[in-house]
């Protein structure tokens, strides 16, 4: 299979974990973009739908759901998210779309978290992929030293904004042996809003697509 197709496989595997009277949270993506392409076929299923961006809404809004917000729905079943990155233990590097922030909201609110990949994702030490940090747009330059500190090289997304009106910087040449103490010593920082490392809480499934199939890994 190539990339689309091995997309397109992880998509419909996820399919499964949309029961009957669900709320469904739906990532951002070019796999979720798929996802989104099959949900009407499953639209019986799903009660309410909440999004972690604006393009994943209007995707959602031309295949006929309306979307609600999570200070609608509360904590909901489950959150369907694609990664940049993930490692076997199912901690993530997510955010190369920009939506890091509202997508670990909706990670942290499901009660299951899946999570839907090809196999060029599944790395042995996160860190290869540049690492997304969303920083208030005064705090740019602050944190860029900080992380300068850490040994991280930052680079600034120029001319991207994200739904909540900050900046995005994408850390290059960070080696993460300890996902979760990197995460909060990121998030401690002043002027970051969040860090593109989901190991505090990691997917609880995830959806591997390869040239033989869709197969399954669980924390």
């Amino acid at each position: 299979m190539d990339a689309s197709e091995k997309k397109h496989a992880a998509a419909r595997a996820a399919l499964e974990f949309i029961e009957p009277g669900v709320t469904l949270g739906v990532g951002t993506g070019s796999t979720v973009n798929c996802l989104i392409e099959m949900l009407p076929e499953v639209r019986g299923r799903i009660d309410r739908v909440v999004s972690s961006s604006k393009a994943s809404t209007e995707l959602l809004m031309k295949q006929g759901f309306k979307v609600s917000s999570l200070n609608e729905t509360g904590d909901f079943d489950v959150y369907i998210d694609g990664a940049d990155e993930s490692n076997k233990r199912l901690q993530l590097i997510k955010g190369g779309g920009g939506a890091l922030t509202r997508e670990k909201v909706l990670a942290g609110a499901a009660r299951r978290f899946v999570c839907i990949v090809d196999d060029s994702k599944l790395v042995g030490m996160l860190g290869k992929f540049p690492l997304p940090i969303e920083v208030l747009p005064m705090a740019q330059k602050f944190v860029e030293r900080r992380m300068l500190k850490m040994r991280g090289n930052p680079v600034w997304r120029e001319g991207f904004v994200t739904d909540n009106g900050n900046h995005i910087l994408d850390v290059h040449d960070l080696l993460i042996a300890n996902p979760i103490d990197l995460e909060a010593r990121i998030n401690r920082i002043p002027g970051v809003v969040t860090v593109g490392l989901f190991a505090d809480r990691p997917a609880d499934f995830l959806l591997i697509a390869s040239d033989t199939g869709v197969r399954e890994m669980r924390t």
